[in-house]
């Protein structure tokens, strides 16, 4: 199989290293673009369309089709947007612990209230465009299944996100002309957002009508913390 792989909020395409290293053993073929805002001289003044651009323009520059596109997290919006921007090249999309949009809402509408005040309350305190994670939030909520070491040298390396990819509604005009090709990845250590009413799945993975649902075990960081266990996933996930 030909992956493309969209990183979560704070993360780059290097993240996906570890992951592409067992894919790639495997015998794929993987791609890992960085999302706009994310690059490490990019403005942070980005919304959601800024945000896809560099994905899509690699995926041209690359000629790349017939592949499945993964969207971690926050990447659940920008893999959308690819799909409605290039459906014909799409085999699959893959919701890796993500957010599946609706149309005209924003990420800061699909969590909970304390946490979209957190968000504004670092954007306003910032005042650069962007907004970071507390490490507690990081080492409880994202890194939960993986050591305090660990979590404390990928936590260096995050970037800080783009607030306004966060706030802007999603656009999903077109979304009728997407194949009809979903899987949903979901971990059932995952915490980042309070569960129950506001976790994710399922909530709103069923807005993907049907789906193939995969589970597995890990934290929503899982692909740092077990990356040869979350390949396995991608191509259980990513398979006819």
């Amino acid at each position: 199989m030909k992956f493309v792989l969209v990183h979560g909020a704070w993360h780059y395409g290097e993240m996906w290293d570890p992951v592409r290293t067992h894919l790639e053993a495997a015998g794929h073929k993987v791609h890992t673009p960085t999302a706009g805002g994310l690059g490490p001289n990019d403005s942070k003044y980005v919304n959601l369309n800024g945000a896809a651009e560099p994905i899509i323009d690699y995926i041209r520059e690359h000629n790349l089709s017939d592949f499945v596109l993964v969207g971690h997290s926050w990447g659940g919006y920008l893999i959308s947007r690819i799909a409605i921007e290039m459906p014909e090249r799409i085999r699959r999309l893959v919701y890796f612990a993500a957010f599946v949009p609706e149309h005209g809402k924003a990420l800061v509408d699909e969590v909970p209230p304390h946490l979209r005040a957190a968000l504004q309350a670092s954007a306003d305190e910032r005042a650069d465009g962007s907004v970071v994670l507390p490490f507690f939030v990081w080492r409880d909520g994202f890194f939960n299944d993986g050591s305090a070491e660990q979590a404390q040298e990928i936590y260096d390396v995050l970037r800080p996100q783009p607030f306004g990819a966060f706030t802007d509604p999603a656009d999903m005009t077109g979304w009728e002309r997407v194949p009809q090709a979903f899987s949903y990845i979901a971990p059932l250590d995952d915490n980042d957002i309070t569960q129950g009413e506001w976790g994710r799945h399922p909530r709103l993975s069923n807005r993907l009508g049907v789906f193939r649902l995969v589970s597995m075990e890990g934290s929503h960081e899982v692909l740092l913390t077990n990356p040869g266990y979350t390949a396995l996933k991608f191509i259980e996930a990513g398979r006819d």
